[in-house]
């Protein structure tokens, strides 16, 4: 089996923590790290690190053209359905593939997982598993049905259909950009089981995480934790600091709790992973070779603009002047031809033609 995740070396803290809980407890496992920096740090040295792999490196095509158009959360999501492909492809003996966000933790091993992925292709675990909490139903409505912390595939045809069609959709629209119906990686996979022969993994024990703290029914036996009766596989640390804290406060009864343990646990090894302060990692991507910090407004207009964004070979041996200027002059050109064809061809022809070069 491997497992991997994704990250930029500001979250390689989460990762160290991570990879330590994934060898404990699953020990026969691969622990593989996409690392989305134009070089691999001294930080990135960590002994549960099986490899990391620069996205640069398992990339195919223009990297640098592609990366400019995201941001940082952007970014390292952005690259995960072709790192899929990437560790198929790579490591042919294995035949179970799963990914998780580096502010996971495994508290112990994957059982019913492997069962399953010895004959099912694609594996997800919805946000939610009972109805009752409804802001994160609403939040789900808008983030997506199935939370893409976890995702877990084998070698099969079936698999790599799915892959190659995520990672396709990812490589043209992976923003953060809800009004769009778009979440990063995660909102399209709402299509996924409409598409593919998926596995909706409902153990309560995988993937549980903030959302999951409103009648949870966590409980602690023998030292052992189960949700609701199921085995605690791992949690999903996501909004560590003040926004679990507040659904803690919110969604959790008075007093002592067993998550409330889990998560003072978990922080005190998380910090002790940042002790080096590596989480204040600026991303080198968010710097022109010159050191220029790049424009955030201008990652969104250049992605915008086809004709821009494959007239530049390397955008970061520009600056934000330069991107601007070929910006616009290339809506420049779009008007002109608008102006053009209009006397040409008329209205409906034109509109055509301008929708067509959109």
């Amino acid at each position: 089996m491997i497992v991997f995740t994704s990250i930029c070396t500001n979250y390689a803290h989460k990762a160290r923590t991570l990879a330590e809980s994934v060898k404990k407890n699953i020990p026969d496992a691969k622990f593989l790290v996409c690392l989305t920096e134009r070089e691999e740090p001294e930080t990135m040295n960590s002994p549960y690190f099986d490899e990391v792999i620069l996205s640069k490196d398992m990339w195919e095509g223009n990297f640098n053209r592609y990366i400019y158009k995201h941001a940082i959360v952007e970014a390292s999501t952005s690259v995960k359905g072709h790192f899929f492909k990437y560790i198929i492809s790579h490591y042919p003996e294995e035949d179970k593939f799963v990914y998780l966000d580096p502010d996971c933790f495994v508290y112990s091993d994957f059982v019913e997982l492997r069962n399953l992925l010895d004959t099912r292709p694609i594996i997800l675990c919805p946000h939610l598993l009972q109805p009752g909490n409804i802001d994160m139903e609403l939040s789900s409505t808008a983030h997506g049905v199935y939370n893409l912390g976890f995702l877990a595939v084998n070698r099969s045809e079936e698999a790599v259909r799915f892959i190659n069609w995520w990672a396709d959709r990812l490589y043209l629209f992976c923003y953060d950009d809800i009004q769009r119906g778009i979440f990063t990686d995660q909102k399209w996979i709402d299509l996924a089981p409409c598409f593919f022969d998926v596995e909706v993994f409902k153990h309560r024990g995988y993937d549980f995480a903030t959302w999951s703290l409103l009648d949870c029914g966590m409980t602690k036996e023998n030292g052992q934790y189960f949700v609701k009766g199921d085995p605690l596989r791992f949690i999903h640390f996501s909004g560590y600091g003040a926004t679990i804290e507040k659904c803690m406060r919110d969604w959790l009864p008075e007093g002592e709790h067993p998550f409330k343990e889990l998560y003072k646990e978990y922080s005190k090894v998380h910090e002790k992973n940042n002790e080096d302060n590596v989480s204040k990692t600026p991303w080198s991507y968010s710097k022109y070779y010159s050191g220029e910090a790049v424009e955030d407004k201008l990652r969104i207009e250049y992605r915008n603009n086809n004709d821009a964004m494959y007239s530049i070979e390397d955008p970061f041996a520009l600056s934000n002047s330069e991107i601007k200027r070929i910006l616009k002059n290339k809506k420049q050109n779009l008007f002109e031809l608008g102006i053009q064809s209009l006397k040409q061809n008329g209205v409906r022809e034109t509109w055509r033609r301008i929708i067509k070069q959109l």
